[in-house]
């Protein structure tokens, strides 16, 4: 599991889940204002801790968690299909696929900017 630092629960939520088709893992208060909130791409894969900005630092990092590099990487084992539907849902492409020697990859944004890439290894 890792920490993805986000603007507000639901909105994240909504996202990951509508557009990427993750599941929702689990909601849960913690307090008035905090939740634990983990999606995941499959029921065993990596889980993302949805965890909601809390002060001015906290909110710059926002959309650039590592400085403009990839953040994640979402493998897939149908790159064609996953690319497609993402198109479809409206997902924003930084580039066109690439088919390099290691695999099929393209970059994306999530809803806050931050960069992953979609890869499916040789």
């Amino acid at each position: 599991m890792t920490t993805l630092v986000v603007r507000d629960y639901d909105e994240a939520i909504a996202w990951y889940t509508n557009i990427l088709g993750f599941t929702l893992v689990s909601d849960a208060p913690i307090s008035d204002n905090k939740r634990w909130v983990v999606v995941a791409p499959e029921k065993n894969g990596a889980q993302l801790l949805l965890a909601k900005a809390d002060g001015e630092t906290q909110e710059a990092s926002i959309g650039n968690q590592t400085g403009g590099r990839v953040t994640l990487f979402l493998y897939t084992d149908n790159f064609e299909t996953d690319y497609a539907a993402m198109v479809k849902a409206g997902v924003r492409f930084l580039e066109e696929p690439r088919y390099e020697p290691y695999g099929s990859v393209v970059v994306f944004e999530d809803l806050y900017g931050n960069k992953w890439d979609l890869l499916e290894l040789r």
